[in-house]
């Protein structure tokens, strides 16, 4: 495996009221040049149910989403090795640093999108920040077990802050 950098810039503004995590991005995302690319990847069908909007489409769409509901998107790391898109296969992590995000935008909460994006967070950023996340159920087409339904039911917690 050879290392791969995250080549995606986080996305936010000082209007921002929560921090969404991932972990890495997919194949999908890496060759989209943007969050939660795979079409079968549930995130941004949760996040417009839980805001009461439309699903956004377009890359442009999907900023000004995230930046009209006040929500900051990046992922924990920011070159590892990985085999295709798989969490499991994370190895020699290299974290963003979150820090700039956290000084510019009013964070009250951060997020984190799966077991994996936890994990990863209290490791490597947790240290650094002292800022605790709550980990929310993985919107990836991997976590199958987990319906649609009960993946906006447990994400609504976003708006408590938004």
């Amino acid at each position: 495996m050879e290392q791969v950098r995250h080549e995606i810039p986080p996305l936010y503004d000082a209007h921002a009221k929560i921090l969404i995590l991932g972990s890495f991005p997919s194949v999908k995302s890496r060759e989209g040049h943007f969050f939660y690319n795979h079409p079968q990847n549930r995130f941004w069908r949760v996040l417009a149910a839980v805001t009461g909007e439309e699903t956004p489409g377009s890359i442009p769409e999907k900023r000004a989403f995230l930046l009209r509901n006040g929500i900051a998107l990046w992922d924990v790391i920011a070159s590892c090795e990985i085999q295709g898109s798989s969490d499991s296969s994370i190895r020699n992590v290299v974290p963003n640093d979150i820090r700039p995000i956290l000084e510019t935008a009013d964070i009250r909460q951060i997020y984190v999108n799966g077991g994996t994006a936890e994990k990863l967070y209290k490791k490597y950023i947790f240290p650094v920040t002292g800022r605790t996340a709550v980990r929310l159920p993985s919107t990836s087409p991997a976590n199958a077990a987990c319906s649609l339904e009960k993946l906006m039911e447990q994400w609504k917690t976003v708006n408590t802050y938004l």
